[in-house]
């Protein structure tokens, strides 16, 4: 059976106190019971004290006899005297156990066979009967014992101040436990109508239909819980938007050239003996795999990027030598767009993964070229910065960048002119994916524009060792 949370708490807070005020309640009255104890104890031995300074004094002052015979003469006298000056029931008792006198010699003799032994033997003897307790203490005289003191106190008074107090907490506790009870389910349910908007704001979630607020506002956990949540909805709803974006964007770029190969195969089906036509198709269909090839790699290289983070593997690098290795390999392409790439490099070494800053290069370079003017250049510098990174910077004399287009540009599959990209082969994931990689190599990204026209891509590396990739 499923128990709500707000009973689970009430009943939690209600057996807390009532344990609270169980514990409380013992100590009270085992403090309250011990207290009563020892004052009686204290009261008992003192008017034992004064009762056998009496005895005492009546047995040097008056005639002289032997104890039994004392006992026998003046008990009756001495019971009366110390009874009323105690205020209490008092007996004495010879040597032999034989009663010799009681202040309520009319009242019922109490039974002290079991107990008077000790007394008898110079010990006393605390007995506590019902409401009743009889104190039992050697009487002596000028040679020692002679007889018992019996004292007999009634408890009826302390016993009911005892249960009056014990029904007092009993009822306290009650109402205290029915309060809080009653207060912890108000707060619980107060706390668990919070908590099902949560959940229900989740499930909304799960089933696709996202909120556009916080279930609500407070300032404590579940506030923040709350605000969390909320969040958790936006960054779902927009990444969502992204890859539906995304897979927009990748179906009409792979769309595209799909067409272009389409439409040529078509047409070299029906016209096969035209040589012109068969040249041109051949071009056109080597041109869109190309650009095709290029996609789906770059694709899967993004994808990679998020799912294996893991595949790095660091090592000293000779920055110049890479870039110097790199421009020898796209001198190929820059003839071919006629652009031409020099570079200014100092010495440095980085500590990073190799195949991560070839297409980190490889991307920024080839940027470089395909979007450049003809007879253009492309310059490629190296800096070592103060704090030991590395700063490599990739300068063209292109169109450059609109500035109300700068900040999009490293959104995958965003260009700046859709047409010179198709163009160029261009597929607008190059700087996204150069992004993503730049930042597995903790390094940073910027694009600036020099004053004489065309952009300038700079990424900064951190000088750093092994330990940040571990």
């Amino acid at each position: 059976m499923r128990i709500s949370l707000k009973w689970k708490f009430a009943l939690f807070i209600a057996a807390l106190l009532l344990f609270a005020v169980g514990v409380l309640s013992v100590l009270v009255l085992n403090g309250v019971h011990r207290y009563q104890k020892e004052e009686m104890e204290k009261t008992l031995n003192r008017q034992a004290g004064i009762a056998n300074n009496r005895i005492g004094q009546q047995v040097v002052t008056g005639t002289r006899f032997d104890p039994q015979t004392f006992m026998q003469l003046q008990g009756q006298n001495l019971a009366v005297e110390i009874g009323a000056a105690s205020g209490m029931r008092f007996l004495l008792y010879d040597m032999t156990g034989a009663r010799t006198g009681d202040s309520l010699p009319m009242a019922e003799s109490p039974d002290v066979s079991g107990v008077i032994s000790h007394a008898l033997n110079n010990k006393i003897v605390y007995r506590v009967l019902g409401d009743t307790e009889d104190y039992l203490a050697p009487a002596g005289g000028p040679d020692g014992q002679i007889g018992v003191l019996h004292f007999q106190v009634s408890l009826a008074a302390q016993n009911a101040f005892y249960r009056n107090l014990q029904n007092s907490f009993l009822i306290a506790g009650s109402g205290v436990l029915l309060f809080s009870f009653v207060l912890g389910l108000l707060y619980m349910n107060r706390q668990a109508k919070a908590i099902r908007r949560l959940k229900e704001a989740a499930d909304d979630i799960r089933v696709g239909d996202f909120i556009d607020a916080p279930p609500f506002r407070r300032e404590d956990e579940l506030g923040s819980l709350s605000d969390g949540i909320y969040e958790m909805s936006r960054a779902i709803q927009g990444s969502l938007r992204t890859q539906q974006h995304f897979i927009n964007n990748i179906s009409h770029e792979l769309k595209t050239p799909l067409t272009s190969i389409r439409a040529y195969t078509d047409l070299l089906h029906m016209y096969e003996d035209d040589p012109g036509l068969v040249r041109e198709a051949r071009d056109v269909i080597d041109k869109e795999a190309a650009r095709l090839y290029e996609l789906v790699e770059k694709v899967l290289k993004l994808a990679a990027l998020d799912k294996y983070e893991f595949e790095q593997q660091p090592e000293k690098i000779q920055i110049d030598s890479l870039l110097e290795d790199l421009s020898s390999r796209m001198r190929g392409k820059a003839e071919k767009f006629g652009v031409t790439v020099s570079h200014a490099l100092v010495p440095a070494e980085l500590w990073a993964d190799r195949e991560s800053l070839i297409q980190i290069f490889l991307n920024l370079l080839d940027n470089a070229i395909k979007y450049n003017v003809e007879n253009g250049t492309v310059l490629i510098r190296s800096r070592i910065m103060e704090e030991g990174g590395v700063e490599v910077e990739f300068t063209d004399t292109g169109v450059g960048i609109p500035e109300d287009r700068r900040e999009r540009i490293f959104e995958p599959f965003y260009t700046v002119n859709r047409d010179r990209a198709r163009k160029s082969g261009g597929s607008g994931l190059g700087l996204s994916l150069v992004r993503q990689l730049v930042n597995k190599q903790h390094g940073q990204i910027r694009v600036e524009h020099p004053a004489e026209g065309g952009v300038s891509f700079i990424v900064t590396f951190p000088a750093g060792d092994d330990e940040k990739f571990g």
